[in-house]
């Protein structure tokens, strides 16, 4: 039952993540189709990292579910992690570059 909830959770921290990574790219080739998009996309850039570990931290606990107990802690803390700090990045670079409001 406990390797359950960590694999749910881990499954989520990837969607989180990678909807966080492809609002970056969809953001990014908006800002370089664009005259003038330069500081949105050097923004953009600037975020790539925070992406980067985020995503790998949850892939990585998504391989930590197939262990025993003490990984799925593991991967429970790690993907949960992950998941949170994609969500916050996403939520913050919405907020910065939000549109008909």
């Amino acid at each position: 039952m406990f390797n359950l909830i960590a694999i749910i959770i881990a499954i989520a921290a990837v969607v989180a993540t990678l909807a966080h990574a492809g609002y970056l790219a969809m953001l990014s080739s908006a800002a370089n189709k664009r005259a003038g998009g330069t500081p949105i996309a050097q923004y953009v850039r600037s975020r790539w990292p925070v992406a980067g570990v985020t995503t790998a931290g949850a892939l990585i606990a998504w391989v930590l579910t197939s262990g025993t107990g003490v990984a799925d802690v593991l991967a429970i803390v790690l993907a949960a992690g992950s998941g949170l700090g994609a969500t916050k990045a996403l939520q913050s670079t919405q907020q910065r570059y939000r549109t008909g409001e």
